[in-house]
């Protein structure tokens, strides 16, 4: 990418976490986590319930305040900078331009009195954009990209069926041109058919507009699909990471043997 920096010609990464965690009073939520994510690859963090995934994320996308850690994100005029230390505004301003987060549930990513369009064009006000025929244009464009048919342009989604809220949020989220992508579950809840033609879209934006992403899951065929990198969690620790294939086809540690095998059996 053109505004990648580059420290002695080598790539810096896009997002650098360094020892991050968190505690709930006395009960762990994630420990000492941390690993680096390069511009355009895409990072899987599986594990039960519980297994801190979810607060590792929220943690990373600000929206936990971490007890320990860094998480350093390669801006385009400063260079690496530690967002648990930005202010409030330029926390809000990264969230409407270079990151974005795709909820399990569509409804806590979207307005759902605000019509289809509407949805799309208010994150592109967020960011500066005010020639309402260019924002209409540009939002049937991206329902278009989501495969949403343009006469829905003023439904609003409390008339949309599951998978196309879901496919609404992802076109709301990715109209700026975000270059980090926090996926929460993002097939969560959907029919097997409706998740795979999700998937399906995911992978083609992913690759087409070369996003970053971190995408929590307990669905390794998620995984499989989207993420270059696996990372395996259980009680608040990181217990194994590598290639996805490599993970998944020869899992080293216990627990993610046990996560393997109990999808085979499936």
């Amino acid at each position: 990418m053109t505004d990648t920096h580059t420290t002695t010609g080598r790539v810096t990464p896009l997002l650098q976490v360094r020892g991050i965690t968190k505690f709930y009073g006395a009960r762990l939520g994630c420990r000492d986590v941390g690993f680096d994510l390069y511009p355009g690859e895409v990072m899987g963090i599986v594990g039960e319930s519980g297994s801190g995934k979810s607060t590792l994320l929220g943690c990373l996308a600000g929206q936990l305040a971490p007890d320990a850690g860094e998480v350093l994100f390669d801006t385009r005029t400063e260079g690496p900078r530690d967002t648990l230390t930005m202010s409030e505004p330029e926390r809000r301003m990264l969230g409407r331009t270079d990151w974005a987060f795709v909820h399990q549930s569509a409804r806590d990513g979207l307005r759902m009195g605000v019509s289809a369009g509407g949805n799309v064009g208010e994150r592109l006000m967020a960011v500066g954009a005010r020639h309402y025929g260019g924002i209409r244009a540009q939002a049937v464009d991206w329902l278009g990209r989501v495969e949403i048919p343009e006469d829905r342009v003023d439904d609003r989604p409390t008339a949309f069926s599951g998978g196309m809220q879901q496919r609404l949020q992802i076109a709301r989220n990715l109209v700026t041109g975000p270059r980090l992508v926090f996926m929460d579950e993002p097939t969560g809840g959907l029919d097997v058919s409706v998740q795979a033609r999700l998937l399906d879209l995911l992978r083609g934006l992913v690759r087409e507009m070369g996003l970053s992403a971190i995408i929590v899951t307990h669905d390794l065929a998620v995984v499989r699909l989207l993420a270059d990198r696996l990372m395996v969690m259980k009680d608040g620790h990181v217990v194994e990471t590598g290639l996805t294939d490599q993970v998944l086809d020869d899992p080293q540690h216990g627990y993610t043997q046990l996560l393997v095998s109990s999808v085979l059996q499936v």
